[in-house]
């Protein structure tokens, strides 16, 4: 009989005889009925097996497998239609399946809200010289405990290699000690242009000097500049544009100050926003609505304008006061007093 069923492995017609004999042998020795119904389900597995080539499992046939495996100690005589690799290969499969299923609740790090990835990214931008641990640091004193990789992953890059500030962030260290200077032009009543030159300082806004020329001409620009800075108040910077009119003498003037020039990039006026948003106020609030008869016209009418831009005029930039501030008085009738023939009206109370 074990030779039978050695045989039966190699050649398909002795399976046959191998359940015949299986038969024989239970009747024989009156074995119970569920060893009979055992024979006639593996001869049926032994037709199906010479009639299909390849059938077709399921996950459900697998899964079964994998337990009879555990459950079963000789469930490798049992198998027909795979191999006892295939069902090693089916166990490990289901094993990394499972872990896998298992840990993908929670994969990694705890994720971070959007909230604090934009922080992120507004620290990195506004301070560009701060890296990853700093602003670790910064996020844990507002109360976000983030890892210092996770920063890293979300800090904005910037383009230079070094970081370095805007002008903005330069201008605001150095108010104190910077003006700026820039021209403008008016037409006259006889369509001629006369050119205004002002200049700004930065630390209050207040206009130090502005004058009136037909002629643009280096050698009086500089003299501009030293009649704006008189006994030893010339400022460490000087923020100017590219104009033809800073020629050589502008230059040997403020070296003699002892002023560094700050020269703005090829037209580029935002550069220079403090002295072109005065330009645009002196414009919008003074000779856009008067029509000068002549340079010594427009000279009165700009210095009359500058007292007023200077020591009445409100800025927002100034917390609602004036370049040289004035004081709140809340007690007295209030007067006003024209100013450029009622254009512009500076109040105050009487005592």
């Amino acid at each position: 009989r074990l030779r039978i069923e050695d045989c039966s492995r190699h050649h398909a017609w002795m399976p046959n005889l191998a359940t015949l004999i299986s038969i024989l042998d239970l009747t024989v020795k009156d074995r119970a009925q569920l060893a009979l119904e055992n024979a006639a389900l593996r001869h049926q597995l032994a037709v199906l097996k010479r009639s299909v080539t390849r059938p077709k499992i399921e996950d459900s046939d697998r899964i079964v497998w994998i337990m009879l495996r555990r459950l079963l100690k000789e469930w490798k005589d049992a198998l027909v239609f795979v191999k006892p690799d295939t069902v090693v290969r089916w166990h490990r499969r289901g094993f990394s399946y499972y872990w896998k299923r298992k840990s993908s609740s929670r994969p990694g790090r705890p994720r971070i809200s959007m909230a604090i990835i934009m922080l992120i990214k507004r620290l990195s931008r506004e301070n560009a010289t701060w890296g990853a641990p700093r602003i670790t640091d910064e996020l844990a004193l507002l109360g976000h405990a983030v890892a210092e990789t996770t920063v890293a992953k979300y800090m904005v890059r910037h383009r230079r290699t070094e970081p370095s500030q805007g002008w903005r962030t330069f201008i605001q260290n150095h108010l104190t000690e910077t003006v700026a200077c820039d021209f403008f032009t008016v037409p006259t009543a006889t369509f001629k242009v006369l050119y205004c030159f002002v200049v700004l300082s930065l630390d209050r806004r207040r206009i130090l000097d502005i004058n009136v020329t037909p002629n643009p001409t280096a050698a009086w620009t500089a003299r501009q500049l030293i009649d704006a800075f008189p006994m030893g108040t010339a400022p460490r910077f000087l923020m100017r544009d590219r104009d033809g009119a800073y020629g050589w003498d502008v230059r040997r003037v403020i070296r003699m100050l002892g002023i560094t020039e700050v020269i703005s990039a090829p037209r580029s006026p935002w550069q220079n926003a403090y002295v072109e948003r005065v330009i645009g106020s002196i414009r919008r609030e003074c000779t856009d609505h008067i029509i000068p008869m002549g340079e010594r016209h427009l000279r009165r009418v700009l210095s009359e304008y500058v007292a007023y831009y200077n020591e009445s005029r409100t800025h927002q930039s100034l917390g609602g006061n004036a370049p040289e501030p004035r004081a709140v008085q809340a007690v007295g009738q209030m007067i006003a007093e024209p100013v450029l023939g009622g254009l512009h009206h500076r109040y105050s109370r009487a005592a």
